[in-house]
């Protein structure tokens, strides 16, 4: 069974975007071609921020809305303390 990751990307505007996957490398990939989530199409990213791997999808997605609901500057601070 894969691990599930919740990872942050920093967007050519200086927007945070948040999303959950199995390959973190492969998702950016999609973001980075224009063919990831809707926001990331019209805000390009320029960096991975962090990742934070979990057991299984809906661990991941419980993560994913609670990082969802701090403001930037909390999630800035979240990525900073991530290895």
């Amino acid at each position: 069974m894969n691990a599930w990751y919740v990872y942050l990307l920093e967007c050519r505007d200086g927007s945070l975007y948040t999303g959950i996957t199995t390959d973190v490398a492969r998702r950016y990939a999609e973001h980075e071609a224009g063919k990831g989530a809707r926001y990331t199409r019209a805000r390009p990213p320029v960096r991975l921020l962090a990742q934070f791997p979990y057991p299984d999808r809906a661990t991941a997605s419980r993560a994913e809305y609670a990082i969802k609901q701090l403001r930037p500057e909390q999630k800035r601070a979240l990525c900073a303390g991530a290895p």
